[in-house]
């Protein structure tokens, strides 16, 4: 998998973890609802980190690794604070709170890094 489809599928797996974990997210009142407030928020979050991607490219030493953690937490914080103001008006998104934002960015961003440093896949005969 390449560099960009880990970070989506730490952007989706982080949005959903903040989604499922925090109490001061809302997804909705039905499984459907849960789901397209996932889907909306998972691509705000995917759409704005590539237009201004800050993170790291394949495995780096860990006082980088913190460095781009530090940035992109910041930039996560700033689009989940955009999503608590966006996500009534598109889905049944709703986020209550600063620090809820702040702990959604948390979980975003550490599922992003925790996935970009996983071993790549080995590659067979058929790639």
């Amino acid at each position: 998998m390449s560099d960009q489809g880990r970070r989506k599928v730490g952007i989706v797996a982080g949005t959903a973890l903040a989604g499922a974990l925090l109490p001061g997210i809302t997804l909705g009142p039905e499984t459907a609802d849960a789901v397209l407030a996932v889907l909306v928020a998972s691509v705000v979050l995917a759409v704005l980190t590539q237009l201004v991607f800050i993170g790291p490219s394949g495995r780096v030493p860990l006082p980088a690794l913190a460095a781009f953690g530090l940035a992109g937490f910041v930039q996560d914080a700033l689009i989940w604070w955009l999503l608590s103001w966006l996500g009534p008006k598109f889905s049944t998104l709703h986020i209550e709170g600063f620090t809820t934002i702040l702990l959604a960015a948390l979980c975003t961003r550490g599922a992003v890094l925790l996935i970009s440093q996983l071993p790549p896949q080995p590659r067979t005969a058929e790639d």
